[in-house]
């Protein structure tokens, strides 16, 4: 990742491309950007004319683009009466999402504002966002469309307000506490303390990054201050079916990780391996097979079925942990063990304990398969020793 400063009063100077970002403002703005050369101008004149005289800021682009808006954001930013800084990825790891990261990690501001590069959200506001956050002692201020003063004009055509509005009801019905006081989970423009989130918390996906702050770093004062969404200055909208995707599974990754959830989303996941291994069985006892061998068989497909499942639903961001023969195959030994050992169980609960056979059977299969969810955490996803620690961490982020 290049990084790139632009300080005004050494425009001329051939050497500004990479000194150190100057000393913090007020506020810095965060504007992750993808092909938005055609919007760099306007939004920095937008930002010159709203915010330095009443808050001292600098500028943070993190740039994914594969166009001219490096170039442009440099030629725009001899303009400006602030710092300006390009970060470009040759790599947009996490999408929008990563990128406002990466904006975080190098934000020096005490407080942060997170905006897109479209011009639809005002910089106007910004001034606003954090003398609300300072006056509520907030750690987070949300810009909302859905609040009293607030409208999602700038949403083309009812497809996408009837998405936008989907969206929020999923999220605030999935997440009620975490997003307790947050009318607008789907907004990209807020301001936050620098004090008040850890970004190394954050496993961003996609283009909802103030949802992946809220649930996983929420600080515990929030509040709100309407904004009227604007209409887009130039260019389309980067939304799409894809993004739309990559939002559900992020969803899923998000509601799955506290230990509860995941539990419950391994049974579910189990449940649903009943119809391959029973579509198996038929099959195979339909061109003679004997039913003992071919159920054995039928249970492969079951388990192959709940592996790619928890892979992509459960443990996603756990899976570069061990290569994906190994996950397979120790999920494979740990599933078909779960057979081995249900038939003793049911007989020790029958013999030892004085159970009826259904009682028991049911008290095997409960305890297997909370063994079998135990066992696939540990064994499967877990990072193994030595791999994962502070110092990996720090390499993976010097490497992006």
């Amino acid at each position: 990742m290049s990084q790139e400063s632009i300080v005004p009063g050494e425009l001329d100077d051939p050497a500004v491309h990479a000194v150190e970002v100057p000393e913090p403002g007020a506020v810095t703005i965060v504007v992750p950007t993808f092909n938005e050369s055609a919007n760099i101008r306007e939004l920095l004149h937008l930002i010159t004319e709203s915010v330095p005289a009443r808050l001292p800021c600098e500028v943070v682009f993190v740039d994914d683009s594969t166009d001219d808006t490096p170039e442009v954001i440099y030629e725009a930013a001899k303009d400006c009466p602030f710092p300006v800084t390009v970060l470009h990825r040759d790599e947009p790891v996490g999408g929008l999402g990563g990128a406002v990261v990466e904006g975080l990690k190098a934000a020096s501001s005490d407080w942060i504002v997170v905006m897109d590069g479209d011009c639809q959200h005002p910089p106007s506001l910004v001034p606003e966002l954090v003398a609300t956050g300072e006056r509520a002692n907030a750690g987070l201020v949300v810009a909302s469309r859905y609040i009293k003063g607030g409208s999602r004009a700038g949403l083309a055509g009812s497809y996408r307000v009837a998405v936008s509005r989907g969206a929020t009801w999923l999220t605030k019905s999935l997440f009620p506490r975490k997003l307790h006081g947050i009318s607008d989970p789907m907004s990209g423009f807020f301001a936050i303390r620098r004090s008040a989130v850890t970004a190394d918390v954050l496993q961003p996906l996609g283009y909802k990054i103030l949802l992946e702050l809220a649930v996983r770093s929420r600080p515990r004062q929030v509040t709100e201050v309407p904004f009227v969404f604007q209409d887009r200055f130039a260019g389309e909208s980067k939304s799409s079916a894809q993004e739309g995707m990559r939002f559900l599974r992020h969803l899923v990754g998000l509601r799955a990780a506290s230990p509860v959830a995941r539990m419950v989303g391994f049974g579910l996941i189990g449940a649903t391996g009943f119809v391959p291994n029973l579509l198996g069985l038929w099959a195979l006892t339909l061109v003679g097979m004997h039913y003992l061998p071919a159920e054995i068989l039928a249970n492969q497909l079951g388990v192959a079925w709940n592996f790619v499942l928890i892979e992509h639903l459960l443990f996603r961001d756990r899976r570069q942990h061990r290569r994906w023969w190994d996950r397979a195959g120790r999920f494979a030994l740990l599933a078909n063990a779960d057979l081995v050992l249900r038939i003793p169980l049911i007989a020790l609960f029958v013999d030892r304990f004085g159970m009826g056979a259904l009682s028991a059977t049911a008290l095997a299969l409960v305890t297997t398969f909370v063994l079998r969810f135990v066992g696939t955490e540990a064994l499967v996803y877990l990072p193994r020793r030595g791999r994962g620690g502070p110092d990996s961490a720090a390499n993976a982020r010097r490497a992006v």
